[in-house]
């Protein structure tokens, strides 16, 4: 156990001292424990109650790391508290660079840490083996000393909505550094933790930065913080309607009313009746010294004609007289 963590139980111990002589005096244990204890120290937060806010912001959020433990002269590192005497998780720090993320793909869990009771709810399973220090941070699994029993709503997505935020962060800056710490607190013997306390700031600015406590509840759910049995409600024991998906109906596209054309009237072509070809063999009329040839012995210039002769149109040309413009 670290000097900082030993503080914070020794803190803790006078908190819980002062709790006991209030009772002597009829007073509530847990309001001297939280008027003895300082804002943001374990015992603190271990006084803590839920009164339906399962994220809270703590001393408005501000960061409390001093100079020292935002120092990166020794590169990346991450280290985790020894389990205490009934086998709690203690806590977890570190300096988060992007060369601790792991690239291999999370294997299954097997640790059971302490105040294990799961059972099945509406929603899922109860309880989660939840990472102090999330796996895409450092690549700790199985790490006894880095797992304790969550509530389905305390690792996701409570928690996991912090760690998200610090690897989005360290994708997009490899060369940066988050100096990371992770608290479970419990009440006294208390084998499930009533809550945790998460702590980053990104180092050189405040792109990463949040001081939250978290409680370790489940809607519905009463947890028995001692061995970490549950009693489940009928509502969360329901499970949860299923979500209509309204499928979009696309309509189909108006159709454009396109007035039909009336079919094209087919053009019944005149026949058009040629006249015969005047050919050169044809008979056509003429008159003693005449200057044209008739086509036609009922021509009109022909009625007073006393002599006509008939003879071919070849005979009529060979004589270069000229067609009758009347017939």
């Amino acid at each position: 156990m670290n000097k900082a963590t030993h503080r914070a139980r020794l803190t803790g111990l006078i908190a819980l001292f002062a709790a006991t002589v209030g009772m002597a005096f009829g007073q509530p244990a847990q309001q001297n424990a939280q008027a003895a204890a300082k804002t943001g120290t374990y015992a603190w937060f271990a006084a803590q109650n839920y009164k339906g806010k399962q994220v809270v912001t703590v001393s408005g959020n501000k960061t409390t790391f001093s100079k020292a433990d935002l120092s990166t002269s020794k590169g990346a590192w991450q280290k985790y508290g020894n389990l205490d005497r009934y086998n709690r998780v203690t806590g977890a720090n570190a300096l988060l660079n992007k060369r601790l993320m792991p690239s291999a793909k999370r294997q299954e869990l097997t640790v059971t840490p302490t105040g294990w009771h799961n059972k099945k709810i509406g929603t899922g399973y109860l309880y989660n083996r939840s990472h102090l220090i999330g796996y895409q941070l450092t690549g700790q699994n199985n790490n006894w000393k880095n797992l304790m029993t969550g509530t389905a709503s305390l690792n996701a997505p409570s928690m996991e909505h912090y760690e998200n935020q610090v690897a989005a962060f360290l994708k997009a800056h490899k060369y940066s550094y988050v100096r990371y710490r992770v608290e479970p607190v419990f009440r006294g013997k208390e084998l499930l933790a009533r809550g945790v306390h998460m702590m980053a700031q990104s180092v050189g600015s405040n792109a990463i930065r949040f001081n939250v406590y978290i409680f370790n509840v489940q809607k519905g759910v009463t947890l028995n913080y001692a061995n970490g049995t549950s009693v489940v409600s009928k509502a969360a024991m329901a499970k949860p309607a299923k979500k209509v998906v309204k499928k979009t109906v696309k309509k189909a596209p108006a159709k454009k009313t396109v007035k039909k054309k009336a079919p094209a009237k087919k053009v019944t072509k005149k026949k058009v009746v040629k006249k015969a070809a005047v050919g050169n063999n044809r008979a056509v009329y003429i008159v003693p010294n005449g200057k044209v040839y008739h086509l036609s012995r009922g021509c009109r210039t022909l009625r007073r004609s006393r002599t006509v002769y008939k003879i071919t149109l070849k005979q009529a040309k060979a004589r270069h007289l000229r067609q009758c413009k009347v017939g």
